[in-house]
């Protein structure tokens, strides 16, 4: 089950759940992929208007990659995400904004 305190987002593929988190390895390596120089501009891409499926595709696959999985987004073309592309994007919107939403101290 997710820690949404953790920043983590539950995504079902191939009948399998499996956790996403955005670590820091995982940010940078999006970064890279996606060619943002920096973690501002990675974040502006995705607020903006011209986010495409390819940038949903590599920011759960980011995720993926930070919750422990070792596969890459070819993996992901052919898999069954429970839910479709609706899903699959409403996964990759709710990791982003737990990444980046402050926990608040106790």
């Amino acid at each position: 089950m997710a820690n949404p305190w953790r920043g983590e987002v539950t995504l079902i593929i191939d009948g399998q759940a499996h956790l996403l988190r955005l670590t820091l390895g995982a940010l940078a390596e999006l970064e890279a992929g996606l060619g943002e120089d920096t973690l501002v501009d990675l974040v502006a891409r995705f607020e903006g208007t011209a986010c495409s499926s390819r940038d949903g595709l590599a920011l759960i696959v980011a995720g993926l990659r930070g919750g422990g999985w070792t596969g890459t987004a070819r993996d992901l073309l052919a898999a069954e995400i429970e839910g479709g592309p609706l899903v699959a994007a409403r996964a990759a919107a709710e990791l982003l904004a737990r990444a980046f939403t402050p926990v608040a101290e106790t």
